[in-house]
């Protein structure tokens, strides 16, 4: 039986989110730039995207680019950048043909204008597309975000539009990039490093967390299939008992 015949397709994750991580590891291992690593990322990206969208997952959220990158040296950073507008340039056809819808959470006045006006195109492009949700993460951070949304209220605030006693976590997260998104439940980071590093920070709060050796460039649908196996190995308490869960089951079935 292979590993996507074991999977449990009525308990699927409906929002995975991934930290892309290793592509520079993965390329100085093969004696390459750092910025070959990116190149050959982008298949891994194509291949779990495709493999999301025939599992019928709702949304997938790829941390692309954080605001700490911009600190990386000038030539990776402006090779990033123009991966980025060549790879939306070719693939938004691609994601249009298979109803996958995309979106973008984070700081787009960092990016270059050529990098909007492609992002922006490509959004309005697939805006009609009713399957797979692709959520990019790029030029974020959680705390960016969570500033962000402070203000935002603050403002509203001081408008005379927001009443301070009225805000619950329910009005917070109108505030948040990830508004009217449902929060993850499975986070997979890749190669090898268990820390979340400022990605969605308050959306993670009940996600369960995998983390697996394997470079970013390396995976692929069967990676996938792993992290969803263990995913569905998992009890999902949000808090309560063992005995709880199990009693709610029992009544639901």
């Amino acid at each position: 039986m292979s590993l996507k015949d074991k999977l449990d397709l009525q308990r699927l994750p409906r929002h995975i989110a991934i930290i892309m991580d290793g592509n520079g590891r993965w390329a100085k291992e093969r004696g390459q730039d750092r910025l070959y690593g990116h190149h050959e990322g982008v298949e891994s990206v194509r291949n779990i995207v495709e493999t999301c969208a025939e599992l019928g997952i709702g949304y997938l959220t790829l941390y692309a680019f954080s605001t700490e990158n911009w600190d990386r040296p000038v030539y990776e950073v402006n090779g990033i950048m123009e991966l980025l507008v060549n790879t939306i340039r070719m693939e938004v056809n691609t994601l249009s043909k298979n109803n996958i819808r995309l979106s973008v959470i984070g700081d787009m006045d960092m990016l270059p204008p050529q990098a909007q006006r492609e992002m922006e195109e490509a959004i309005a492009l697939t805006s009609q597309n009713t399957g797979l949700n692709l959520i990019m993460a790029l030029s974020y951070s959680a705390r960016w975000e969570i500033v962000n949304a402070a203000r935002k209220i603050a403002l509203d605030v001081k408008n005379g539009a927001l009443d301070p006693a009225a805000v619950t976590p329910e009005v917070w997260e109108k505030y948040l990039c990830t508004a009217g998104l449902p929060d993850p439940e499975l986070m997979i980071r890749t190669s090898g490093e268990c820390r979340i590093s400022n990605f969605l920070l308050y959306q993670l709060a009940y996600a369960e967390l995998y983390f697996t050796e394997t470079r970013w460039p390396d995976f692929r649908n069967e990676h996938l299939y792993q992290a969803i196996l263990n995913y569905q190995t998992r009890e999902r308490r949000f808090g309560k008992t063992s005995e709880q869960i199990q009693q709610n089951e029992e009544i639901i079935s």
